[in-house]
């Protein structure tokens, strides 16, 4: 049984669907990314999921229950947590307020997860006390994927996460999905890298003009050759 399904979803902006209807569905403790060109409508699938944009059409089921167009705030409660791509740090906050304020629905002592997440997160450890905004590109990114754990979600949802990092980071950033889904969290991601994602990906959705141009698992789509000429720099 699917733990997420979105059905045929059509959303976008000011009254444009961007997405003309996308469908994808993941099993519970499964990698999903979501790849393709610029202006596909990867981002846009994300923040439909996650509430952030009306759904004009389609469906959207988390777990079996219906969370088309629920506020963020609901969806958190839910289970779910979302990453965005940028701005996604308070720069003047240190690491740890960093991750106590991801902690912001809980009434209960939240004390494990942090050190669950310096765990996960080994050089945010020696960092706990200084201000974010002083950390390296791909240490903020463990930071905003830290304080989307500090709720214990069932679904992270990420936002190109490897964005402007350079490949040493790029390749640690992968590691920890890997290692948060190990955990028992579900992962949807959105990647331009997309070669590095779809190795760890077990199901991967190729877009192309906000519909799905190309579906299966990780290793199936970088064996296709029409995927790799087309969507994976050859």
């Amino acid at each position: 049984m699917s733990f997420l399904e979105v059905c045929d979803i059509h959303a976008g902006y000011g009254g444009a669907d961007i997405l003309k209807g996308v469908s994808l569905s993941l099993r519970e403790g499964e990698i999903g990314v979501i790849a393709g060109p610029n202006g596909a409508g990867k981002s846009t699938t994300l923040k439909a999921v996650f509430g952030l944009l009306h759904v004009s059409k389609g469906a959207i089921l988390l777990d079996g229950n219906d969370i088309t167009n629920r506020r963020p705030q609901e969806l958190v409660r839910a289970g779910m947590s979302f990453v965005p791509q940028e701005k996604n740090v308070f720069p003047s906050l240190t690491v740890l307020e960093n991750l106590e304020m991801g902690a912001f629905v809980r009434r209960d002592d939240y004390g494990h997860m942090i050190e669950r997440i310096f765990d996960f997160f080994p050089p945010l450890r020696e960092k706990a006390h200084q201000p974010a905004g002083e950390l390296s590109g791909g240490q903020r990114q463990m930071v905003a994927m830290g304080r989307a754990l500090m709720t214990e979600p069932r679904l992270l949802l990420l936002d190109e996460p490897t964005a402007g990092l350079s490949p040493k980071y790029m390749s640690e950033i992968f590691e920890h999905v890997v290692a948060v889904n190990r955990s028992g969290v579900t992962v949807l991601m959105v990647e331009q890298n997309a070669r590095q994602a779809l190795a760890i990906a077990h199901r991967g959705f190729i877009l192309a003009s906000g519909r799905n141009r190309h579906t299966g698992t990780g290793a199936e789509l970088l064996a296709d050759p029409e995927v790799a000429r087309s969507f994976l720099g050859g």
